[in-house]
């Protein structure tokens, strides 16, 4: 049997997250940004976390772009919501 530890497990999580976050794309007709962004920034950072204790360079930087995107889906949504206010 094949032992995970804490940043296998808090990776694993992460990986949900971001699942989690397409197949809601994908099944709703008009996602919530908030949720949506807010699942994929969670995932990216909670995936980071894992890959800083072992450490895969390459999966490190595509989860720094997948936050970075988030994190712009995030502030053009607050944009949005502060313009129909």
């Amino acid at each position: 049997m094949i032992s995970l530890d804490w940043a296998s497990m808090v990776g694993f999580l992460g990986t949900a997250c971001i699942i989690g976050a397409y197949a809601y794309l994908t099944w709703k007709d008009e996602p919530n940004p908030f949720v949506l962004h807010g699942t994929n920034l969670t995932g990216a950072a909670l995936l980071t976390v894992s890959l800083l204790v072992h450490t895969n360079w390459p999966s490190l930087v595509l989860e720094g772009f997948w936050a970075a995107i988030a994190i712009w889906g995030l502030a053009k949504a607050l944009r949005g919501r502060r313009t129909k206010a």
